[in-house]
């Protein structure tokens, strides 16, 4: 086989797990915007359909490293290949459910199958790059992810519009159908070439703990934080994931190796991904309301307004990988995060009158920073392990980025309804726990239709309440991701600073010379 014909099968490798990975990241976020539309088909109220996106979340962040692991053991072609059908399947049957319960299921399984479509997708252009092009492969890979988590939101609410819920499922199909024909003629199968036995008693207790905490910060508003359900949903999560750490110190092929987490150069990774994960899933769930709810604007116009966000992960992804190739990641990580914090401060003073100028700025600076994380994030942590082990570091990363993701969008969420719904309460001298005032809060793009069937007020006056009270809740939101974002950047630049003999010695070093 000649040296061209090898190069162009890498790239059409590139494109069909890129595929495989973009349609996981659109179904993280595509279901959003589509939740008024299929609380009109099914007769749900909004507290039933979060489980339509709860249940992805749980399942997604549960499992990323079991699949991971699996994948090095099995093959990632093959798992890749499995996770791609399973996927499929799922889509077709949540485009056709006949009830929430069936959809609610359906998303279950996306949120396994999206598990393995981050996780062996990652192994496989790993292994399929020399470590000199990785950064540049790995930087369109997570573009291409970038655009997939971003489009998500408005996609959903243009699809809906114009062909009907059921086609934000049932447009994956010929996307996986391409996606599976090109990985047949242009990905090889890998494994890694010492991983062990599988860690049966440690996955079991992944599974157990994982999604008993996940459930906890998900339902723990809903339910009530000192509910029966909620302390039995906790204990089980401290004691499975206690145990858990008990037996991964102990086995000889841990699911996850926690040494890991004494490398600080995997932990530096990790922190990026995990803060970039609560970043971008808090962000992109109120910035499409603030343009909508506060600003008014069509879901065209909302589209194109977030294209800077976009466009920015887009196209800088593999100018970042090649960044990463000539000078590392740990500068673009910290640089990366630093935009955040400037991205998210400006957002904090968004109001209904802000200039469209300063929200560009804005949502362009994000952009930038997403770039910059997303690609080296994982490039760090791939090469703060060896080689036959890329699967499980991808997997572990996965794991806190999904974890991440979901806390972050539980927390978040959780702020904005808390903030806003004290901000419409003590406008409307009404009791922010009063249920269809907490539904309204829920639900913003309707909340004046929904005030007005509860309270005697002019629509105008409900209009200008609910705008204030949206305004008070993003900008909490935003304060909260600059504080957490300042975390995130503090570890990592602990984690990454050379130690001083390290220092000392590169000093004399290049005196000598």
């Amino acid at each position: 086989m000649t040296t061209s014909t090898l190069a162009n099968r890498r790239w059409l490798a590139l494109a069909a797990v890129s595929i495989a990975s973009f349609l996981g990241c659109v179904d993280f976020t595509v279901v959003n915007t589509a939740l008024p539309a299929l609380q009109q088909h099914f007769g749900v109220s909004v507290r039933d359909l979060q489980w339509v996106i709860n249940g992805f979340i749980l399942a997604l962040s549960s499992t990323a490293v079991l699949f991971g692991r699996l994948a090095d053991l099995f093959g990632r072609r093959k798992v890749l290949y499995l996770g791609l059908i399973g996927f499929g399947a799922a889509s077709l049957w949540a485009g056709l459910a006949g009830g929430v319960n069936e959809l609610i299921i359906a998303r279950v399984i996306q949120g396994l199958a999206c598990s393995v479509l981050y996780t062996a997708s990652g192994a496989i252009v790993a292994n399929t790059f020399a470590p000199e092009e990785q950064g540049r492969a790995f930087g369109i890979l997570f573009g291409v992810n970038g655009i997939g988590l971003a489009v998500g939101p408005v996609a959903g609410g243009l699809i809906t519009n114009a062909f009907g819920w059921q086609w934000i499922f049932l447009v994956n199909i010929p996307f996986v159908l391409l996606s599976l024909g090109l990985m047949r003629i242009s990905v090889s199968e890998s494994r890694a070439e010492t991983v062990g036995r599988l860690d049966w008693l440690g996955s079991a207790l992944l599974l157990i703990g994982l999604p008993s905490l996940i459930l906890v910060i998900v339902q723990g508003a809903t339910w009530g934080w000192i509910s029966p359900a909620i302390l039995g949903a906790l204990s089980l999560s401290v004691i499975a994931l206690i145990a858990f750490i008990v037996v991964e110190l102990r086995v000889s092929s841990p699911i996850v190796d926690l040494r890991l987490f004494a490398n600080r150069a995997f932990v530096a990774s990790a922190t990026a991904s995990a803060g970039l994960a609560v970043f971008y899933c808090i962000a992109f769930f109120v910035m499409p309301l603030y343009l909508s709810v506060v600003r008014h604007e069509s879901a065209a116009a909302i589209g194109w307004l977030l294209l800077p966000t976009t466009l920015g992960v887009a196209l800088l992804s593999p100018v970042v990988g090649r960044l990463v190739d000539r000078h590392g990641p740990a500068p673009l990580l910290k640089a990366g995060l630093s935009l955040f914090v400037v991205s998210a401060a400006i957002q904090a003073t968004f109001s209904a009158s802000t200039s469209i100028l300063i929200i560009l700025t804005a949502f362009v600076l994000m952009g930038i920073a997403w770039a910059a994380i997303l690609g080296p994030s994982t490039v760090q942590a791939m090469s703060s392990v060896p080689a036959d082990s890329s699967s499980l570091a991808i997997g572990s990363v996965m794991t806190l980025h999904n974890i991440g993701g979901g806390i972050g969008i539980a927390v978040g969420v959780g702020i904005y309804r808390y903030f806003a719904a004290e901000e419409f309460a003590g406008l409307s001298n009404t009791a922010a726990q009063t249920p269809w005032l907490q539904d309204a809060i829920s639900n913003p793009e309707h909340a004046v239709q929904l005030f007005s069937s509860h309270l005697g007020i002019a629509q105008d006056t409900l209009r200008h309440w609910v705008e204030t009270s949206f305004v008070q809740g993003y900008q909490t939101v935003m304060l909260f991701l600059v504080a957490t974002t300042l975390i995130s950047l503090a570890i990592v630049t602990i984690a990454l600073r050379q130690p001083k003999t390290v220092e000392i010695a590169q000093t004399v070093e290049s005196a000598t010379e």
